[in-house]
């Protein structure tokens, strides 16, 4: 309770203003329900991952493997199912996202096959080629903001990086830097 109490103010102003220019422009002829078309396929994937986020250390771990993508609900879903291999172990998880076309959003949630749990969604949409997504989360009993953000899409890649703050967005640390690249347009079913 007390992390909606200490950051509801700042992710509910994040949200509100993000749907507030989606409501407020006017119709444009993306409505945001295919912002995530291009990543469709199969993609190689090589990962970076902090060990201890917003522990002070600076000790990050590799891992290379794939990820699938596929379109589901006609389009306003993906699944993406993730399978990442590196000197310290596996990362084998699954991300729904889901568009929502009253708010023109998408939200993004994550399951690990290590413990079958969803995380807490992030909520936002694209913008000029750069999607960024917000939403309140716990790391060790700690209420915190996650942020993640794609960039440098195009049509055989894309960047990906997942922050945290526990400071209300003041300050942000990334912890998850992922880079993907195409090895195929259609996932085989």
């Amino acid at each position: 309770m007390q992390s909606k109490r200490r950051y509801g103010p700042v992710l509910g102003g994040l949200l509100a203003l993000s749907a507030l220019s989606a409501s407020t422009a006017a119709p444009a002829p993306d409505d945001g329900a295919h912002g995530f078309d291009w990543e469709i396929g199969r993609w190689k994937t090589q990962v970076k991952r902090l060990v201890r986020p917003l522990s002070g250390s600076q000790e990050w771990v590799e891992y290379s493997g794939t990820s699938v993508v596929r379109e589901v609900l006609d389009g306003r879903a993906n699944l993406i199912e993730l399978r990442v291999e590196g000197p310290t172990g596996r990362i084998h998880g699954t991300s729904l996202r889901l568009y929502n076309p009253q708010t023109r959003q998408w939200n993004i949630n994550y399951a690990s096959a290590h413990d079958g749990m969803l995380t807490r969604p992030v909520y936002g949409g694209f913008r000029n080629g750069r999607g960024e997504f917000y939403g309140p989360d716990d790391l060790n009993g700690r209420a915190i903001l996650v942020r993640f953000v794609i960039s440098d899409i195009d049509a055989n890649s894309a960047h990906f990086e997942q922050a945290y703050s526990q400071d209300g967005g003041q300050t942000w640390e990334t912890n998850w830097i992922a880079v993907d690249t195409r090895i195929e347009d259609q996932p085989r079913p």
